[in-house]
């Protein structure tokens, strides 16, 4: 299990409630709220996990994300990215810069210890996002005036596998509506197809989620993850 977790956060209160988390999970952390502090004690120590603010006085939780995936000691190491924002272009910056995983404010305890128990099986894989969890979910492909219906074959935060009677030429810019729960309204997310197969598979990325499709897409994957590593 991760013993070594680095919390930066200028609020020290969040820092706390992080810090109390961690220990209910048997997790040794500390904390830091001078975002400088803790870009140099990252360049000089390893650490099984990070957790990282967005909002800081430079460098800010992005930019750090940046140089901890620059350097030798920590560039596999899961990154947190702790985000109250709305704004979907802050989201983007924060997976392109290598976060692994995003902890919404305000902070739910049940929710973050979840998310713990997937950060510890992923201390030998970078950037977790990228890792795919098979998962069968009816999906609609809509570009322009064509529609296809298809089914995923597999998921990530970033993207999606999908299987359909045709294909759509790569470079396509495509609205996506997934089924992730029966019952539940699906979710609508922009996405570009990056590849396509003779099986009439095609691979999509998503673009511009916002906050609410990104946590919806990633309370649906944490549990499928949490299976792949039990």
């Amino acid at each position: 299990m991760p013993s070594r977790i680095l919390v930066v956060d200028d609020d020290p209160t969040v820092c706390e409630l992080i810090q109390e988390v961690l220990a209910a999970a048997e997790m040794e952390s500390f904390a830091l709220t001078d975002s400088k502090e803790a870009a140099t004690r990252i360049a000089q120590e390893r650490f099984d996990a990070i957790f990282l603010d967005v909002r800081m006085p430079p460098p800010d939780g992005i930019e750090l994300s940046r140089q901890i995936r620059a350097s030798g000691l920590n560039r596999t190491t899961p990154i947190v990215v702790i985000t109250g924002e709305e704004d979907n272009a802050v989201l983007k910056r924060a997976f392109e810069a290598g976060a692994s995983f995003l902890l919404f404010k305000p902070i739910d305890r049940h929710r973050m210890l979840r998310l713990i128990r997937v950060t510890e099986g992923s201390i030998q894989h970078e950037a977790r996002r990228y890792q795919r969890v098979k998962a069968s979910c009816k999906v609609s492909i809509e570009c322009g005036l064509e529609r296809l219906s298809g089914t995923t074959l597999d998921l990530s935060l970033c993207g999606l596998l999908v299987r359909a009677p045709s294909t759509l030429p790569v470079g396509s810019a495509v609205q996506i509506s997934l089924e992730l729960k029966s019952g539940l309204a699906p979710l609508r997310v922009a996405a570009r197809v990056m590849r396509v197969s003779a099986d009439n598979c095609m691979g999509l990325l998503i673009e511009n989620a916002g906050r609410e499709e990104t946590k919806r897409l990633q309370e649906f994957l944490l549990p499928l993850i949490l299976a792949e590593i039990d």
